[in-house]
């Protein structure tokens, strides 16, 4: 049977080794951890690689003279994060785990310098400060810094560079159908839960398995970020109105629409996905909300089924810089891979802005900090299409207790 190290080094390697993102991996590996203990130590050890490799890297480089192989270095990437970051792990343990890791993956030949490169790094510790580096400091690529700094300044950058690393906060919109805040506050209070009122929505504090929990089976709640709700709720959409939204998978933004409307009139809810459309209706009906209706569809297409729309919410994929502490690997992404979005999203908001109807509004959002993603794509659409105006548009930043880093753009149809 693998022990949870184990299983941790096999998740970095897939996500350093094919880029896969951290939390499907994670999903996958966890389904035959059942001990939520040790599911939550396999989580934090990987995220904590992933969020701090820089600056391992960094410390690693200290102690080695030359570059050690891929897996070996994962190795050693995990011995020091907890040496230097988990504080409960005794050094002996953090140690000499590594070295029995090494040799139950055939790295047996590497063990004595895996040993002796943490013994050296406990003995001999290394505080990073920013003297070593913004990169180092932060663990965050140079390039991506300084790509943030040319579009938002350096001092705005600085203020919230310290939030995208480190466990971000979990937040519970209350089903305004059945609850208010402080009545989910006091259900997940009766669960033993702890939680704080922040935004209309409760902040919680626990560490608990969610979808364990007698408030979100019966449908009291869904998880949706700060930043998420209020962009769905910028959309302003009434009841008995038509609304669509665009890439709608997980469908938190729809959730919190549909409750804004009472229920009461359609929200349709596209992906290009049947299965991810699966998920938005049994999330639907956990909650008791029946106005939502699905349907599978290419953002990028024209589709003469859909109705025209009294509002429209085009939440579009983007590079996901604004979401960083949530999916770490995002940051280590070469800029030139992103280049082609903006002429996607440009191709989705123009498509969808088709089916508004004449005094509707539409609200463009990602959930990334680039303003080639965010308002050069909104000034590239209004330029285009006169019978459009910005009626408003917001960037928001990541901060430690807040919201994601998030964009929206409020658009309103000239009648």
């Amino acid at each position: 049977m693998k022990n949870n190290r184990q299983i941790a080094f096999e998740a970095l390697c897939k996500i350093f080794k094919d880029s896969s993102y951290s939390t499907i991996v994670l999903d996958n590996m966890l389904k035959s951890v059942l001990s939520p203990r040790d599911r939550a130590f396999i989580s934090a050890l990987v995220y904590g690689v992933v969020e701090r490799k820089i600056t391992l890297d960094y410390i690693i480089d200290k102690f080695t003279q030359s570059s050690p192989k891929p897996k070996v270095r994962i190795i050693l990437e995990m011995g020091i994060y907890q040496l230097y970051y988990c504080d409960k792990i005794p050094s002996m343990a953090a140690v000499s785990e590594s070295v029995e890791l090494a040799k139950k993956n055939s790295l047996g030949y590497y063990s004595k310098m895996i040993n002796a490169v943490l013994r050296n790094a406990d003995r001999n510790r290394i505080e990073i400060s920013l003297s070593d580096g913004e990169d180092v400091y932060y663990s965050c690529p140079q390039h991506l810094i300084n790509m943030l700094k040319k579009a938002y300044g350096e001092e705005c950058v600085e203020s919230f560079l310290p939030a995208i690393n480190g466990k971000a906060p979990i937040f519970a919109k209350p089903n305004t159908l059945y609850v208010d805040e402080n009545e989910l506050l006091y259900e997940l209070n009766c669960e033993r839960i702890d939680g704080e009122i922040v935004n209309n929505s409760v902040k919680i504090n626990s560490h608990i398995n969610i979808a364990e929990t007698k408030a979100y089976k019966n449908g009291l709640f869904h998880i949706q970020d700060l930043s998420s709700t209020e962009c769905a709720n910028a959309l302003n959409a009434q009841q008995g109105e038509t609304v669509i939204d665009f890439c709608s998978a997980p469908g938190g933004k729809a959730f919190t629409i549909a409750q804004g409307m009472h229920n009461k009139g359609t929200v349709l809810a596209l992906d290009l996905y049947e299965h991810r459309l699966r998920l938005i209706e049994e999330s639907a009906q956990r909650l008791g909300i029946t106005c939502i209706k699905t349907m599978a569809n290419d953002a990028t297409g024209i589709n003469p089924e859909l109705p025209m729309a009294d509002k429209i919410l085009c939440d579009v994929p983007c590079s996901g810089f604004g979401i960083i502490r949530r999916k770490p690997e995002i940051k280590y992404k070469n800029l030139d891979s992103i280049k082609n979005l903006p002429e996607i999203q440009l191709s989705i908001l123009s498509n969808a802005s088709t089916y508004l109807k004449e005094g509707g509004r539409i609200i463009y959002s990602t959930c990334t900090l680039n303003k080639k993603e965010n308002e050069n794509v909104v000034n590239s659409f209004l330029n285009n299409n006169s019978s459009f105006s910005l009626i408003d548009s917001k960037t928001i930043f990541p901060s430690v207790n807040g919201g994601d880093g998030f964009f929206f753009a409020i658009i309103e149809r000239n009648k």
